[in-house]
């Protein structure tokens, strides 16, 4: 039975989850991002710019840290 169960996997900007995200998306990884930045604005109140959270499902959730930690170290060199 497959485990639908959302996991955040990630919170940062804008730009770096939607960085992650097309990796993952390309990589056959289902995304879910959750913009609280644009809710408070929405709302009328502020949140810091890094709250953006990426969410993956659970069964996926493996596969997609290994690309998350790929990424993040290539980003480094």
């Amino acid at each position: 039975m497959e485990n639908n169960k959302l996991v955040k996997l990630l919170t940062g900007s804008s730009i770096e989850v939607s960085r992650i995200a097309a990796l993952l998306e390309d990589n056959s990884i289902a995304i879910f991002t959750k913009d609280n930045v644009e809710s408070a604005r929405v709302a009328g109140f502020g949140v810091p710019q890094n709250s953006v959270e990426l969410h993956v499902a659970a069964d996926d959730f493996d596969r997609a840290k290994k690309i998350l930690e790929e990424a993040k170290k290539a980003s480094r060199n």
